[in-house]
């Protein structure tokens, strides 16, 4: 077994936009990327959480999604900038780092590290549930024990194994939504059996298009902003293809508009279809709509759905959380024994572990690691989910709008650096550059403290921040430390 040398610690150089040779698999191909940009956040935030949209905002649910998805769109196009330009496992972390300094990119790393293995318990919970009421014989741990050993065997395999998972998930949620919008397009034209055209009279009765006025718009986008959340995993993805800047590019580019279409044409749907008024907070309002269309068994339906929706993010999770511990370990950030990759079948000189220098490493440790904490979360879960595990669910609930806002910050900072260095590495631009990166910053800052004043948001916004504010501490004292350290040898080398 051969260890891969420890990468050294990032200095002056760490700034240039070139982009280090990566030592993991280079097993994913273009479809794997495209439909994990479309599923990654397809999940039960939308065919289960969207109901509390709806009973928040009313018809108006669908400006709640322009508006959130506009921001995300945003994030993403300055993401696949820096992305396509410097591919690397760590992504935004990587950005981070070069753009604002190691302690950017050690507090962007490990915080979304945390929220991946917290939001992962969640997912295995959550789908052990509907699996225990199918076969209710087996308790819902051995379900949460089986689903994590099938992924992290998955994980620790090739890497085209967590893509072939990733697409045809994907698949079947892509392919679940478009029957949906089908069905239900011919519902509000009268096109299905027993079916009469519907108009506009669901979207303008029941207290009109805004039946709780603008502040029911702005309440909408604080429940469903974090639905967009999981889309960040293309870019960490992309390093893993054979052409990572062509990749992440179309990946983006198809992603994000595609995802608009399907959150924005389901709640469209949804609301033309049925009065607002009958959708309620925790109930599929996917379920409602298929029910009242006619289509039978439409709840196992989704509980099929949803069930391979919640699998589908818990893999993506477990993939994006090993390889962004894997890139903290590159860059001096985590510990070194994290960086032992497994070396691609048939390489030469044979073995399990290969050094970085060869192709189709799979961070096993890395992956371990990132399970094991997974593992913890789901105990955590499963024995006290309204104390430790609510304390620290609500400890990252706002983190994903600080890990934009750094991307937002980073790509502010580099774009001038890139221009002027290496402009033929900038395939894919910001548009409006730097108006609409300012108009993204101003927008996370604005949920931020409309989620202050919301009172059921307002504890994860002060738990995350409490979080953020523990690992930036953690960070300015490791550089403070360093520099200090740099000083005194320098001081001794004097004389």
């Amino acid at each position: 077994m051969h260890e891969a040398p420890p990468t050294p610690p990032p200095g002056p150089a760490a700034t240039s936009p070139a982009a280090p040779a990566e030592p993991l698999s280079h097993g994913l191909k273009q479809r794997h990327l495209t439909m994990l940009g479309l599923g990654g956040v397809i999940g039960a935030g939308l065919f289960v959480g969207s109901g509390a949209g709806i009973a928040v905002a009313g018809p108006a649910i669908v400006v709640s999604y322009l508006i959130a998805g506009a921001l995300a769109m945003l994030v993403m196009r300055m993401l696949g900038e820096m992305s396509a330009a410097m591919p690397a496992s760590g992504s935004f972390s990587v950005h981070a780092e070069r753009a604002l300094g190691r302690w950017a990119g050690f507090s962007v790393g490990w915080l979304y590290w945390f929220l991946l293995v917290v939001v992962l318990a969640v997912e295995a919970t959550a789908a052990a549930q509907i699996a225990h009421g199918w076969v209710p014989g087996v308790e819902p741990w051995a379900w949460v024990l089986l689903f994590m050993v099938v992924f992290t065997v998955a994980n620790l395999t090739a890497v085209k194994n967590f893509g072939e998972f990733e697409f045809w998930f994907a698949s079947l949620k892509v392919g679940a939504i478009l029957v949906f919008l089908v069905l239900g397009g011919l519902a509000v034209f009268g096109l299905l059996p027993d079916t009469d055209p519907v108009g506009t009279t669901n979207l303008t009765g029941q207290g009109g298009f805004l039946p709780n006025g603008w502040s029911g718009v702005v309440s909408g986008v604080l429940t469903v902003v974090f639905a967009f959340g999981g889309l960040e995993v293309v870019t960490i993805a992309a390093a893993e293809t054979d052409d990572p800047a062509r990749a992440v590019g179309r990946a983006v580019r198809s992603a994000v508009v595609r995802i608009l279409f399907f959150y924005v044409g389901s709640m469209l749907v949804i609301v033309t279809v049925l009065p607002w008024t009958a959708q309620q907070a925790g109930l599929s309002p996917y379920v409602k709509v298929l029910d009242a269309i006619g289509v039978p068994s439409a709840g196992q339906i989704m509980n099929i759905v949803v069930f391979v929706a919640l699998l589908s993010a818990l893999n993506a999770n477990l993939y994006g959380s090993s390889r962004m511990i894997f890139s903290l370990a590159e860059r001096g950030e985590a510990p070194r024994g994290l960086l032992k990759v497994s070396r691609k079948a048939g390489a030469e000189g044979g073995g399990a572990e290969g050094s970085s220098g060869q192709t189709g490493g799979v961070p096993r440790r890395a992956v371990l690691a990132s399970v094991a904490f997974g593992f913890v979360s789901v105990l955590l879960n499963l024995l006290w989910p309204d104390t430790v595990f609510l304390y620290m669910l609500n400890s990252v609930g706002a983190v994903l709008l600080f890990v934009w806002a750094l991307i937002a910050a980073s790509q502010l900072r580099l774009r001038a650096r890139l221009e002027q260095e290496a402009p033929d590495a900038l395939a894919l631009r910001m548009w409006w550059f730097p108006y609409l990166t300012w108009v993204t910053l101003a927008g996370l800052l604005g949920v931020l403290l409309l989620m202050l004043t919301d009172d059921a948001a307002r504890p994860q916004v002060l738990w995350s921040a409490g979080a953020t504010a523990l690992v930036l501490l953690v960070a300015v004292g490791r550089e403070w430390r360093d520099r200090r350290a740099s000083r005194e040898s320098s001081a001794l080398t004097d004389r």
